[in-house]
């Protein structure tokens, strides 16, 4: 059951699809939301604002793009008519403790969000949020595959890097469609969860092995793992995709030298399935801003 948000005000500041769909929902279920950025239609309760500074004003809360702020403070959108920078001299005209949504957050909004005072609430850290985004992350990522690759994923030598949400998702459907797929984690309980569904599951220190024959690789690891060297072991043909967020795991300059074809694949919910994904924010969105809101209350 969704929750009565009469009475409340919401900035929604930057975006894509999802966002839109969310400020639609937010506005439905009685909030008055303050849009910046996002093609949404204005309504009674929906008002449409130039500029972050503008709305802010009055708001008890703020919803920014999933992807956040980049190191410059500009807002992520994707109608960019003109950047939309968010500072913390902004954040900072909020009440203490005010609710601050976003999808993942950056050191710099981190920053801001402490210096300002307000609660940062990453919703993609979220279980419920995460997991179900997996789906048309995973999917978006297959999709690359089959339009990059002069085979079928049936019966090619995939490998999986990490073991996280999304890779599981990522896996099992790789698995479905008849891909050989293997799974390179750390942790000893991820590689048995692996193992369990069927799949090749090894160490990172079997991974020159493993990469050796792959034909395509998906990277869900946040940190470094494609480095120079190990890119050296990839056959030429071979096709990388990254899904893990800014800056990947891939060194994508030496993957380009070496002539290696390496796709940094950011924000794949919102590119291949925009209202799939907007109704999952919206599903759950509302309900944590309702708890947010009346705990800052008590």
């Amino acid at each position: 059951m969704q929750p009565d948000l009469n009475g409340v005000t919401v900035a929604v500041l930057g975006g894509d699809a999802r966002e839109t769909i969310l400020a639609e929902r937010l506005a439905a279920l009685g909030a008055t939301v303050r849009v910046v950025g996002l093609p949404v239609n204005k309504k009674e309760n929906i008002i449409l604002c130039r500029n972050p500074a503008e709305g802010l004003e009055g708001v008890d809360a703020v919803i920014l793009p999933v992807p956040g702020i980049n190191d410059q403070g500009r807002l992520y959108t994707a109608y960019p008519d003109r950047p939309l920078i968010l500072s913390e001299e902004m954040l900072a005209s909020l009440s203490p403790g005010t609710p601050v949504f976003v999808g993942v957050a950056k050191p710099l909004l981190k920053k801001m969000a402490a210096g300002a005072g307000v609660t940062l609430i990453e919703i993609m850290e979220i279980d419920e949020v995460a997991i179900l985004n997996s789906i048309p992350s995973a999917e978006g990522a297959v999709q690359i595959a089959m339009e990059k690759t002069p085979i079928t994923i049936h019966g090619s030598k995939s490998v999986v890097l990490g073991f996280g949400r999304t890779a599981v998702t990522l896996a099992r459907m790789l698995k479905a469609l008849g891909a050989k797929t293997t799974v390179v984690a750390r942790n000893t309980a991820a590689r048995a969860r692996a193992a369990e569904m069927g799949l090749e599951a090894v160490d990172f220190a079997a991974l020159p092995g493993v990469l050796g024959s792959a034909e395509i690789i998906f990277n869900t690891v946040p940190f470094m793992v494609l480095d120079e060297e190990v890119l050296n072991l990839i056959p030429r043909e071979a096709l990388i995709i990254d899904i893990a967020s800014v800056p990947g795991g891939t060194d994508f300059s030496a993957a380009k030298k070496l002539g290696l074809t390496a796709i940094h694949a950011l924000g794949l919910p919102g590119k291949v399935a925009p209202k799939t994904a907007g109704n999952i924010l919206a599903g759950v969105v509302p309900r944590l801003l309702a708890e947010r809101l009346a705990r800052k209350l008590n």
